[in-house]
């Protein structure tokens, strides 16, 4: 099996090099595209008006200085001497969930991969970012490959992408594997205006996540209860449910 290997946190993040050793596992043709530097919260983004400047690590390791979305179409496109069988995303440094998906190019490479026709999967672990604890990166590589495996037998349906969340514990509390729905969050961005040398104001987006109330079902539930989430995504966004509603405007 030949799988591209790429993600949103940079060619050297830690997170990656468990990612190759997941896709390892997986398929004997592992190939990887990922963004020189961190390009989290880019979202679906590319890059128009820059070049992509393409550098080569290893054997069929590769850094572009680009967006995730951009790894994907380069990798497909140009590295890669055959289409691969399967993208493989991340792993991220942190959740991707509920609203938070819209933000994530971790989830928006496995979107570029899906709208190729190519069966993709975006990985993330949680941890708790505010407490200083180190990230527990043995979760995702303990128990990533056997739920790939088993995604793969199945199959992925055309037009869908598997959002895989592993949850904020030690690999043998892992509670077990739910199949979820995308949850919803407050709003938790913020702007700290600060001043620099000269008084000129400048501003940092910040993180307040408000406490709120969590629907049963959701990936949010799940990794609360140490849950593996897995989300099926779908790139069709219209609101079918709303169409009748709006059906005035065709009159």
């Amino acid at each position: 099996m030949r799988i591209l290997v790429t993600n949103d946190d940079g060619i050297n993040a830690p997170g990656l090099a468990v990612m190759r050793q997941i896709a390892a596992e997986t398929g004997s043709d592992v190939w990887v595209v990922a963004p020189e530097t961190d390009q989290s919260g880019l979202s679906h983004s590319l890059t128009m008006n820059d070049p992509l400047r393409l550098r080569k690590i290893e054997r069929q390791v590769y850094a572009l200085r680009g967006t995730p979305t951009d790894c994907v179409i380069m990798g497909v496109r140009e590295v890669m001497p055959e289409i691969p069988d399967l993208i493989l995303s991340g792993v991220n440094s942190g959740q991707n969930i509920s609203d938070d998906v819209t933000y994530s190019g971790t989830i928006a490479a496995a979107m570029e991969g899906t709208m190729l026709r190519i069966p993709s999967i975006a990985l993330s672990q949680a941890y708790d970012w505010t407490s200083g604890n180190p990230i527990p990166w043995d979760v995702a590589s303990t128990h990533a490959c056997g739920l790939i495996q088993r995604i793969l037998d199945k199959g992925i349906k055309k037009g869908i992408l598997i959002n895989i969340n592993f949850p904020n514990c030690a690999a043998n509390a892992v509670s077990g594997i739910e199949l979820t729905r995308q949850g919803a969050l407050t709003h938790g961005l913020f702007l700290d205006k600060r001043d620099d040398g000269r008084r000129n104001p400048y501003y940092w987006l910040t993180h307040r996540r408000q406490s709120q109330d969590v629907i049963a079902g959701t990936d949010l539930d799940a990794l609360q209860r140490n849950f593996i989430s897995v989300t099926p995504l779908k790139m069709d966004l219209t609101a079918d449910e709303a169409l009748d509603y709006y059906s005035y405007l065709a009159d």
